[in-house]
């Protein structure tokens, strides 16, 4: 095996590592594989038989014989086929869903900042598309290599068994046959991984437009779409021809070299039989396995090139399953000393994409169990950033966050989440039920349960209206409500495990004034239940709140009740004159005309 072989079975090994666990499967697939070549190889022998001894002798009863001998063979080849497709496939897949599933656990505990720069979109492409690449490797091309080099070998030694003299002339041909597999290795595995990566764009670009298929319609951009779409395809398509040209280039070298041997073979086999040195069964025999050899040698170029894909999907995907979590567990994660509880001290934080920017500069504040903390400012101001600290999204760049009374970094990822519940901005629902969605936050919830959650997010009344209840089905990201809906869903989500801590976006950034007071009545009723945190433009949410932290820049600018806030803080003050203004549109308003002010700055 030259460079490139060593090269696709390196990169092919670590997912040959997850058919380990299926040995028995593979032991039984081999033997029948065994079993299928050897057969194979013994047609050749009948065939010599049946001529030399059946058609030659003249003899009725040997033929007959000879006959069942090879229709007996027969029947064990199609037997063992059987064995060996049915095993060898389920291999494939059951592997294939191995890696599918590694891969999403590893993706599903990634930083959230991984996504970010790798896009989901590509990432599906590699779960789907590589995967298959993969099983149909494992699951077939493995099984065809490994019988064609069988029969190969076999073959080979058959050859020079039957007639030395002839397959002299396979042995120089070898060489001559081989080297364009090796020749051509590269490049195709290069053309797989580059196609493998244009597909992936293509699947991207597809994905995206049409989850926002309401803004790509409203801006009539459809036929401006269409156009970047087939540019990706175009070039994808582009990539693989060239990698099919590579391929095909390669099988009919391989079949040309090969059926040009078989020629010179079958010439100078022929003057043996018309010159007595050999019996046409002999002459029969060794056609016979030649052209085994040269079929063994074509299907072996095929599956070289499927090996070369595979190898390249195998890195995609290796790649993927190296990846580090990026916030690591601690190795002897601390006890919570004081659940519910939340201080920053002194934390800092600068995203990795601006770097020259801080998020959040040197804050410190600290909310006590059970109290009702909201964090007040314009777009940009570190509020939604404060909230992804408290949940270790992310780590601060200095500084320590503490969750109920220990530094976050210190508390596994499951002790710290399991008492916070969170209502993000734009509410991220799941396809499926009303019902799935609220039990996003305990599977285990009882109806009641789910019910108590409806009514206090103020979700009971619409859900129970819709034609099959809190079991209608909606689309993926809540496709089929309204913002509201979608938002008074994902608070009562939020609020069905009863969490220690809550925090929440923008809770009520899509409600209606009736909706709003009514989310704010159910925010009242939490006082004391659970430490709460809210990040709010509106000010009518904010009063509501024990304490206002108002930030602007990432720095702390004034901390108090609402009341003392509009006495003594300018920024807070102007938020609640334009809020007046407005009619109750404080924070858009608010952060517009701030985007202004910094865009003109």
């Amino acid at each position: 095996m030259g460079r490139q072989g060593q090269a696709a079975v390196a990169s092919l090994r670590p997912a040959l590592a997850f058919a380990r666990p299926y040995l028995g499967q593979m032991a039984i697939a081999a033997a029948a594989l065994i079993v299928t070549a050897s057969v194979t190889l013994s047609v050749g022998w009948g065939i010599r038989l049946v001529i030399d001894e059946g058609f030659a002798t003249g003899s009725p009863e040997l033929l007959r014989a000879s006959l069942g001998v090879f229709a007996a063979l027969v029947l064990v080849l199609a037997a063992g086929t059987f064995v060996r497709f049915y095993f060898v496939s389920w291999v494939g897949e059951r592997v294939s869903a191995d890696i599918r599933l590694a891969v999403y656990a590893r993706l599903v505990r990634m930083h959230p900042g991984f996504f970010e720069v790798n896009l989901p979109t590509e990432i599906q492409s590699r779960i789907t598309t590589d995967t298959t690449l993969l099983q149909t490797v494992i699951g077939s091309s493995a099984s065809v290599a490994l019988r064609n080099a069988l029969m190969f070998i076999g073959g080979l030694v058959l050859l020079f068994v039957t007639n030395p003299k002839l397959s002299t002339i396979v042995v120089i041909s070898a060489p001559v046959v081989i080297s364009p597999i090796v020749l051509f290795g590269r490049r195709v595995r290069r053309l797989s991984r580059a196609s493998q990566d244009t597909l992936a764009d293509v699947g991207s670009y597809a994905g995206e437009s049409l989850r926002h298929i309401k803004v790509v319609q409203a801006f009539s951009h459809e036929r401006q779409d269409i156009h970047a779409f087939g540019t990706k395809v175009d070039t994808a398509f582009a990539v693989a021809a060239r990698r099919i040209r590579q391929r095909a280039w390669l099988v009919v070298v391989v079949m040309t070299l090969t059926f040009a041997a078989i020629a010179g073979m079958l010439w100078s086999g022929g003057q043996d039989v018309l010159a007595g040195r050999t019996t046409p069964g002999e002459l029969a025999a060794f056609i016979f396995y030649a052209f085994i050899v040269a079929g063994a040698a074509g299907a072996v170029s095929e599956v070289w090139a499927d090996l070369q894909r595979a190898a390249g999907a195998t890195e995609r995907l290796m790649e993927l399953l190296a990846e580090a979590p990026g916030l690591p567990e601690p190795p002897k994660p601390k006890v919570p000393i004081t659940p519910g509880a939340i201080a920053f001290k002194g934390v800092s934080y600068r995203y990795p994409t601006r770097p020259d920017t801080a998020a959040l500069d040197a804050i410190d504040f600290a909310v006590q169990p059970g109290e009702m903390v909201a964090l007040v400012g314009p777009s940009g101001a570190g509020k939604s950033t404060a909230l992804d600290l408290m949940q270790r999204f992310r780590d601060p760049t200095a500084g320590v966050v503490e969750v109920a009374g220990v530094d976050a970094r210190q508390l596994s990822l499951q002790a710290l989440r399991a008492d916070i519940a969170f209502v993000p901005q734009h509410p991220a629902l799941f396809s499926g039920s009303i019902r799935d969605n609220v039990r996003y936050g305990d599977v285990e919830a009882s109806e009641q349960r789910v019910h108590a959650a409806l009514k206090a997010a103020h979700a009971q009344d619409f859900a129970s209206a819709l034609a099959q209840g809190i079991d209608t089905r909606i689309g993926e990201d809540g496709e089929g409500l309204s913002g509201g809906q979608r938002q008074r869903i994902a608070i009562a989500r939020a609020l069905l495990p009863a969490p220690r801590i809550l925090l929440m976006d923008e809770p009520t950034s899509a409600l209606d004034a009736h909706s709003e007071a009514a989310i704010r009545s159910t925010l009242g009723e939490l006082k004391g239940r659970c430490t709460t945190v809210i990040v709010a433009h509106r000010l009518s949410t904010a009063a509501a709140a024990d304490r206002i932290i108002v930030l602007d820049a990432g720095r702390i600018v004034a901390t108090g009740s609402h009341e003392a806030l509009l006495r003594d803080c300018e920024l807070y003050r102007g938020f609640a004159t334009v809020q007046r203004t407005d009619g109750g549109r404080a924070a858009d308003a608010y952060n517009d005309r701030a985007a202004i002010a910094g865009s003109m700055t």
